[in-house]
């Protein structure tokens, strides 16, 4: 055999094996590189968005490559929206693992407003992120086939929540479970999203554990009062 052809035939050799490797990657391992893609990327469109992120920057973080990206989720699109759909699907998680039939109306409200308060203040990320996508007119998200339902989740525990606090005289009668929904959220989003402009217009700290907790009280006890009404 000549050199030329030896030298071809190590070259197919190895390019084999490399293809065979990749093929060989444990789903475990697989799994753990999609979930880290996962987290670095939302650290970067929360920052920069959309337009400025960048999945070159993405893969030098990841310690991978941008073909592996693209394998995983399609497109830089396609890896935006997985990151919105993780993002929902958090905190829609921790809601869920709140047990509210196991106290009161009106105490399982003050717990869900509390942890929502929570949730929001220590992932700033999902704040950002979700102020991104309304630049976007909420393009991406229409496009999640499982949002709708998942966010249907918090409507029916609101709903059921809600009835419980009617049945036992607390709440009043009119309550709409996507009008509290909706309140809930923009209270805790507000003290993130708004957190460095009402902190130097006002010169108040809004991120130390005293005003923290101050805010977070407010936020709960508003929300009681409301459901409540006269």
């Amino acid at each position: 055999m000549g050199s030329r052809a030896r030298i071809a035939e190590k070259a197919s050799d190895a390019s084999a094996k490399k293809r065979g490797a990749a093929h060989a990657i444990p789903t475990r391992d697989a799994a753990a590189a999609r979930a880290d893609i996962l987290a670095v990327a939302t650290e970067e469109f929360a920052m920069k968005g959309l337009s400025g992120s960048r999945v070159d920057e993405i893969a030098d973080r990841t310690h991978t490559v941008k073909r592996m990206i693209y394998y995983y989720f399609g497109s830089k699109e396609g890896l935006y929206r997985a990151v919105l759909e993780r993002a929902y699907e958090q905190i829609r998680s921790i809601e869920s693992t709140l047990d509210l039939n196991a106290l009161p109306a009106d105490e399982a409200l003050r717990a869900l407003v509390r942890t929502t308060f929570d949730y929001h203040n220590k992932h700033p990320e999902f704040v950002r992120l979700v102020m991104n996508e309304n630049i976007h007119h909420g393009d991406h998200i229409g496009h999640l086939s499982n949002i709708k339902s998942r966010n249907r989740t918090v409507i029916k525990m609101l709903r059921q929540l809600l009835d419980r606090g009617i049945a036992e005289g607390i709440f009043r009668k009119d309550l709409d479970p996507v009008e509290v929904h909706m309140s809930i959220s923009a209270l805790c989003f507000y003290n993130v999203s708004n957190r460095y402009t009402f902190s130097r217009i006002f010169e108040k700290d809004m991120t130390s554990p005293k005003a923290l907790a101050a805010r977070r009280e407010i936020v709960v006890d508003m929300m009681d009062r409301w459901c409540r009404g006269r």
